[in-house]
């Protein structure tokens, strides 16, 4: 069904009106998503002046003189003489009906039943990704992210950045993942399809608390973000960058405030943006910048100056993306153009297809992120100039995967054996006690005393440690299957863990 919530009534034989732009949002209209079967249109009811004929229009003043001004009152004044004294003056009123109040913000919790999602894109530069936040209050026009809100039933327009929904259960659903047994750590984007510091991370913390769960397990993350907020997270940062284990990429479109308001209302001030950049490398983060996405005629020609003040303000590399508008999004932008630069909207929808072989947009690998043709290359050859200039063409940072180690706590290994639990210390089959302690990153490290030696564990001496996994997958050492005894338990284990504990001490057989 054809989009008509913003245009003439049908019929009029009016071209379709530029929808008004609302204060403090991207999008312009709510347009009616991919999977939605029905549509509501606006359909006039014959009160208001927009639904009548010209014709009519145009011999209305006959009948109610325009009284707006002294001459209009005293031709009104003069008509109604006589029989016509006792009719009743009508002035037809402006319609208002068209430009909608600002939708308010409201957050819906749930529980996600998972929080990481994985993608082999060649064209990405990470594979898993986890999302606090479904919606973005920054609401920027452009953001490919948008038709991901048409899985929840509502408009990738106003709905994406007004009806947000918050997991609450993010911190959980993460920890529990990266305790599954054969869990491969491999760097985790945060903030993929959302904006991970978007202004409800003030109150909800979601973000903050996985970046809590990545320290404590040495997981490598990325963040790429809009919003200053990020620096209020300093002290996990800078904790984690010691460990190589995050890079932060800010994403600046451009420099004017003016037009930031416009394409990204909700988000940082760019002189903000900037400020994180440098609080973030003063405090030994590795920090990239990201000028995405370049639209032509619009902010395209800030290029080199964005890349000047991210040097400047101490950014380690830089990126670019050109424009891309899948699904919902070609028509969001189209109308967002038409309502903030009428006067070259056509020109810009122009280039977008010299860039996308005459499509407004191209989803195939390789192309979808930098377009091709003459004015792609040209992009690429500014590009490249620049950085190697500022010195910001460096290679993205690798990141470092060997320190993970799965989070202790609910859910933190599989349910091997049945039993009650052991506290923080335990005592083991044989009757001799082991000492455990919490190490910085949460796992348990466990010394093994020397009284804990038994017959199948002679090797056992009390400088062995092990990192704690599981009872079965501690580490060997010189051939002995657990050096200084099993390792104390949780009650994730009970009964069957104590019972293998005192068969590696040669107190209990397997047939016992």
């Amino acid at each position: 069904m054809a989009r008509t919530d913003h245009s003439f009534p049908a019929g009029s034989g009016s071209p379709a009106a530029a929808p008004a732009a609302l204060r403090g949002r991207g999008a312009v209209t709510n347009v009616r998503h991919r999977f939605q079967r029905d549509d509501r249109v606006q359909v006039d009811d014959g009160w208001s002046a927009s639904g009548l004929p010209a014709d009519f229009v145009d011999s209305v003043p006959d009948f109610f003189p325009d009284i707006s001004s002294s001459a209009g009152q005293a031709a009104a004044v003069e008509q109604t003489a006589g029989a016509a004294a006792r009719a009743t003056v009508i002035p037809i009123l402006p319609d208002t009906r068209s430009t909608p109040a600002a939708p308010k913000t409201t957050v819906t919790a749930e529980e996600a039943r998972k929080i990481l999602s994985r993608n082999d894109s060649p064209d990405i530069p990470f594979e898993v990704a986890a999302n606090p936040y479904r919606g973005c209050e920054h609401g920027c026009v452009y953001c490919y992210a948008r038709p991901t809100h048409s899985y929840l039933g509502y408009s990738p327009g106003l709905d994406f950045e007004t009806r947000l929904v918050a997991k609450a259960n993010a911190v959980e659903a993460l920890r529990a993942e990266l305790a599954r047994p054969g869990y491969k750590p491999s760097p985790i984007n945060i903030g993929s399809a959302t904006d991970a510091y978007q202004p409800i991370e003030r109150d909800w913390r979601l973000t903050r608390g996985m970046l809590e769960l990545a320290l404590e397990t040495r997981h490598p993350v990325t963040i790429v973000t809009k919003n200053a907020l990020v620096a209020r997270d300093l002290d996990l940062l800078a904790a984690l960058a010691q460990l190589n284990l995050v890079v932060v990429y800010i994403s600046i479109t451009t420099l004017d405030a003016g037009m930031a308001r416009t394409l990204e209302p909700r988000a940082a001030a760019p002189w903000r943006r900037l400020e994180a950049v440098r609080s973030l490398t003063d405090a030994g983060v590795p920090v990239g910048v990201l000028v995405a996405p370049v639209i032509p005629f619009i902010n395209d020609e800030s290029m080199e100056h964005i890349l000047q003040e991210a040097k400047a303000a101490g950014a380690h590399y830089a990126s670019y993306t050109v424009l891309r508008l899948p699904w919902e999004v070609k028509t969001l932008f189209e109308d967002w153009l038409n309502a903030h630069y009428p006067d070259r909207a056509q020109r810009v929808l122009h280039r977008i297809e010299d860039l996308r072989n005459g499509r407004r947009n191209d989803p195939n690998f390789g192309s979808r992120m930098r377009g091709t043709g003459i004015w792609a290359d040209l992009l690429r050859q500014r590009f490249a100039v620049a950085t190697r200039k500022l010195g910001l063409n460096r290679a993205r940072l690798s990141l470092d995967c060997s320190r993970f180690v799965p989070p202790a706590g609910p859910g933190a290994s599989a349910s091997l054996f049945d039993g009650a639990a052991s506290g923080a210390a335990g005592v083991d089959a044989a009757g001799a006690a082991t000492g455990v302690a919490a190490t910085p990153s949460g796992s348990t490290s466990v010394a093994g005393d020397a009284r804990s030696a038994g017959a199948g564990n002679a090797a056992g001496s009390a400088n062995a440690a092990t990192d704690f996994q599981s009872p079965v997958g501690a580490k060997a050492s010189s051939g002995v299957p657990f050096p200084g005894g099993l390792p104390a338990v949780s009650g994730a284990y009970g009964r069957g863990a104590r019972q293998l504990r005192a068969m590696a001490a040669g107190q209990l057989s397997l047939f016992d």
